[in-house]
């Protein structure tokens, strides 16, 4: 059994909504976009949010550099051809050539969407002249969107965030290079490059930018709450919000998000036994997608952040974090919802 069919078989997506909004012939049915995230967006992660309600979900970065797509990382990564449409990859890179070559790649490997990320701040992807960096060079930027638009026939999306620093803000600008460039779509993190998560978020740019374009534009930034949301797609006028941290170790926040839009009132919180058939299963399909051993590596840091705000969680992850055996890892799991009192007596 491959496993594309074994994530499928263990997170079941919903029937699509009315639609929102489009991206070419894609359309979007919900305002709730899983964001893009390096080491968080696996396959798994992006079944589990669709089946928690997100109207799209975007792939890991893909580095542009073919020397590394042969890599088992690189391999896990481009594993999406199994998921329902649209698929979008995200891929990274500073060569428009180099660009254009990976967006084929990824096109032949099953991509519906190609995601052009022009918004991370980390520093080995800025040292690369990559990501947010490109936001000091409109015109490499130019080059860059008309040489993935005329390379592929599916539509092409941007990433990017509100400047290189406060004192060079220019995301109106960018926005309006990508809309004429042909972008079918554009995220904007409301914060600059050397802000990175920090500071407040600025939405009035954001709604500059609706206001400067045609194009579906997603407002992301610091949304954790279906409140948030709300005010934040009141404020902006975006197409929909895109959520990154505020779904680590929270999917449910996609469905929270939907309901409170269409209904006006907060959904039921998850129950304890919600939670704990959700993160189970979570586990299983992160050791059934990388291997035993690496994926109880992997599953650390998405048990730590489901069980940071539960009673006894914190003592519990440390104990998990022990763990090298994934079936060991299975059923530590099985005793705290068992027997949760055992590790709040440890953090009493």
């Amino acid at each position: 059994m491959s496993q594309g069919i074994i994530i499928d078989l263990l997170f079941q997506t919903r029937p699509p909504e009315a639609n929102v909004f489009n991206i070419g012939p894609y359309q979007i049915n919900r305002k709730t976009v899983l964001a893009p995230m390096a080491g968080v967006t696996d396959l798994p992660f992006r079944q589990l949010c669709r089946e928690m309600g997100a109207g799209m979900v975007v792939s890991e970065m893909v580095a542009a550099d073919p020397s590394t797509w042969s890599s088992r990382k690189s391999k896990l990564r481009i594993q999406f051809a199994d998921e329902p449409a649209p698929r979008s990859v995200q891929i990274a890179g500073y060569d428009p050539l180099m660009m254009a070559e990976a967006a084929r790649f990824n096109v032949q490997q099953g991509a519906e969407i190609i995601d052009i990320n022009m918004g991370c701040p980390a520093k080995k992807v800025l040292k690369k002249a990559a990501g947010s960096a490109l936001l000091q060079h409109p015109d490499l930027v130019q080059d860059i969107l008309r040489a993935v638009v005329d390379s592929v026939d599916v539509p092409v999306t941007l990433k990017i965030r509100t400047g290189w620093d406060r004192q060079n803000r220019n995301a109106v600008s960018i926005a309006k290079i990508a809309e004429d460039a042909g972008i079918a779509a554009l995220a904007i993190h409301g914060r600059t490059r050397a802000c990175r998560f920090v500071k407040e978020v600025e939405y009035d740019t954001i709604a500059n930018v609706v206001e400067a374009l045609s194009i579906p534009v997603i407002a992301n930034g610091d949304i954790t709450t279906p409140e948030k949301a709300l005010a934040v797609l009141e404020q902006t006028g975006a197409a929909a919000v895109m959520i990154g941290r505020g779904a680590q170790g929270n999917p449910w926040i996609f469905n929270q998000i939907n309901h409170f839009l269409e209904h006006g009132e907060a959904a039921e919180k998850p129950s304890i036994e919600d939670i704990e058939l959700v993160v189970c299963r979570h586990l299983q399909a992160l050791h059934a997608f990388y291997g035993p051993h690496a994926g109880v590596k992997i599953a650390r840091k998405h048990i730590g952040w489901y069980f940071s705000a539960l009673p006894g969680g914190k003592q519990f992850a440390r104990h998990f974090n022990r763990i090298e055996d994934h079936l060991e890892q299975q059923n530590l799991l099985l005793q705290f919802f068992q027997q949760p009192t055992i590790f709040q007596e440890l953090a009493a």
